[in-house]
């Protein structure tokens, strides 16, 4: 087993990284929220340039740190703060492609299940699962907090793959009647596999950027950025909530 620092996390002490840490994909937005957000806010990882910061929200500590995009980097990010960091939660926030009509551009999705036809969870811990759920306790939190401030959401099963374009795959819509899949990810099946293997808690929030029956309305990548304000204040919302 590995001692911290890491070779991928610089901090050389676990009391650098808070017990529940928000994981946007892109490093630049977790600088964002932690600017935005949080109070006295450190900078605990940059190696790689994949920023990571512990601050004070509301009195309550919480991180936040990038993934990257793909299995391949939050898988390893969020095994060595799981295993190596003593992290307890991880939620990922990020953005997807919706797959059904009534979920619009802007709109926010609260994962249940990831599905994946990839050999990530066989490969790391022996999974043989194509769908794995994320924390009940932690969805569960998010929920309350999105009814107390009247926050819209959809629930249900994501497609996380690690293959953003494709030549070759043109079963979606059958993936998708089968499974219950309302988006398209790259990251949570990886998370949600490496909460179950350590123990840990998982969940996975969600900004439609992309709809394919919504086009005009894509998000630019500074619009990603920069524009998911409501997201980002329910999960931190529910950060501090589940250190109750």
């Amino acid at each position: 087993m590995a001692n911290i620092p890491t070779p991928h996390i610089e901090a050389t002490s676990k009391d650098e990284v808070a017990k529940v840490v928000l994981m946007p994909g892109d490093p630049l937005r977790a600088k964002k929220i932690a600017e935005t957000y949080l109070q006295d806010a450190k900078l605990f990882n940059q190696v790689r340039g994949m920023l990571g910061y512990t601050g004070l929200y509301k009195g309550q500590r919480v991180s936040v740190m990038g993934s990257g995009m793909g299995f391949g980097s939050i898988g390893i990010y969020s095994y060595e703060l799981f295993q190596f960091y003593d992290v307890d939660t991880i939620i990922r926030i990020g953005s997807c492609g919706a797959s059904r009509p009534d979920i619009k551009v802007m709109d926010i999705i609260l994962t249940d299940k990831a599905f994946s036809t990839e050999t990530f969870a066989k490969e790391a811990h022996g999974y043989d699962d194509q769908l794995i759920a994320g924390s009940r306790r932690i969805s569960d939190i998010i929920k309350k907090v999105a009814a107390e401030k009247n926050i819209k959401y959809f629930e249900g099963n994501v497609a996380s793959g690690s293959v953003f374009y494709s030549s070759v795959r043109d079963d979606w819509e059958k993936l998708e009647n089968e499974h219950g899949i309302i988006a398209a990810e790259m990251e949570a099946f990886a998370l949600f596999a490496n909460a179950r293997a350590t123990g840990k808690e998982a969940a996975c929030l969600l900004t439609v950027s992309d709809s394919k029956y919504d086009q005009e309305k894509n998000l630019t990548a500074e619009a990603r950025q920069n524009a998911f304000n409501t997201m980002m204040e329910l999960a931190l919302e529910s950060a501090i909530a589940s250190l109750a």
